[in-house]
């Protein structure tokens, strides 16, 4: 179960670019770093709006004084102040990830970033190299890795439950944008706009979450992979609103990836089901307490988040409430938050043991996740050729 008391000395002085009003998302990142009081949100840059991002602020509790017009001014603001910020969160468009978060590391911040963190590798590993330069952590907002059952499915495989992996089908499928909402919807219309979103549209929105899963539960590494994408809605052409990738992974284990944004009447669909050689499991983030266990020969089970007979919880990323009762989004939000913060806490003090111990979507998972679409552009757009990873 969670550990409510498990508290730092001082909480990080925290600051926003990004996640104004109306940000679904903006609000995800204030309420998973809220949650456990380890975040103290000081300061932000909320808006490309002036006036409206200070309003936003104030409303939030930030002294208007802290309120900034663009990152530039608050980064070199609050270096300014023995009090400024400590770690700064960035929820802006794709195009955007890239320099912020290279001018938050050049002044000394730690940086939880949404992904992509670019549009190349190449960038990505620059912002890697800043980063462990000025001993930042850099985490990456791959928000759903924060589930319990996600953890347990990922010690289940660590203890050999499944065998060895051969088979890993990853999809994340909605239905919202079957017909050209783009033309009405602001938070749509970027996602499909390449200057802003980047070489890809649902590949790149939704495909690199379910990516991330399957690496995180099995630690497998990809070898290559093959990539065809389509543009249903043909105004979105060159970006894709559907792609299937099969992936090869080293020592032999195979992968399927389905990203659509017009899987027509479907919520989410995002599911991810790993088979071994004598068991499987599968999660889909609809019913995401629950992690259904098939072994070769038996009943299936369906195991429920916050049961004894789970493996043991780590820190971080626990049950926060008896089992049987919804826990969701929020929560798993709030798990990386509470993950982030100990690392940041161990950083700050050279911690290398508890840095060493500690899993967190990391800089590395967010370059493989910028490397998925290169080499899925790369691919589909030769003819769906082979690309080594």
């Amino acid at each position: 179960m969670f550990n409510e008391e498990r508290k730092l000395e001082k909480a990080i002085r925290w600051g926003m670019v990004g996640g104004g009003r109306g940000s679904e998302i903006g609000h995800a990142h204030r309420a998973g770093a809220a949650r456990d009081g380890l975040f103290q949100l000081q300061a932000g840059a909320f808006d490309l709006n002036e006036e409206r991002g200070r309003e936003f602020g104030t409303n939030l509790g930030v002294d208007a004084s802290r309120c900034y017009k663009d990152y530039q001014s608050m980064f070199a603001a609050e270096a300014a102040r023995e009090d400024g910020i400590q770690a700064v969160s960035i929820a802006t468009p794709n195009s955007t990830h890239h320099a912020i978060s290279k001018a938050a590391l050049e002044a000394g911040l730690h940086v939880v970033c949404e992904k992509p963190l670019a549009f190349t590798v190449e960038q990505s590993k620059e912002l890697k190299v800043l980063a462990e330069k000025n001993n930042r952590i850099f985490a990456v907002m791959y928000g759903y890795s924060g589930y319990p059952m996600l953890h347990q499915a990922r010690e289940m495989v660590k203890r050999g439950d499944l065998g060895d992996v051969r088979i890993i089908n990853m999809q994340f499928a909605h239905g919202f944008h079957n017909t050209a909402v783009e033309e009405h919807s602001p938070g749509a219309k970027w996602r499909m706009n390449p200057e802003i979103s980047g070489p890809t549209y649902v590949l790149g929105d939704l495909g690199t979450h379910v990516f991330h899963m399957a690496e995180m539960i099995t630690d497998l590494e990809v070898d290559e992979l093959c990539c065809v994408r389509q543009s249903f809605v043909k105004s979105r052409a060159p970006l894709e609103d559907n792609a299937n990738v099969i992936i090869k992974f080293k020592g032999g284990a195979i992968g399927n990836l389905w990203a659509s944004s017009v899987n027509a009447g479907s919520m989410h669909q995002q599911q991810i089901r790993v088979i071994g050689e004598k068991a499987s499991f599968e999660w889909w983030d609809e019913h995401p307490n629950q992690l259904r266990y098939e072994v070769q020969g038996k009943p299936a089970q369906l195991m429920d988040r916050g049961m004894d007979y789970l493996y043991g919880d780590d820190p971080g990323v626990c049950s926060r409430i008896g089992g049987g009762h919804a826990e969701g989004f929020f929560e798993s939000w709030a798990n990386l938050y509470h993950r982030y913060a100990l690392a940041m806490q161990a950083a700050d003090a050279n911690d290398q043991a508890t840095l060493g111990s500690l899993w967190y979507p990391n800089v590395d998972a967010g370059i493989n996740g910028v490397r998925l679409l290169e080499c899925c552009v790369e691919s589909a757009d030769n003819n769906s050729k082979w690309v080594k990873f």
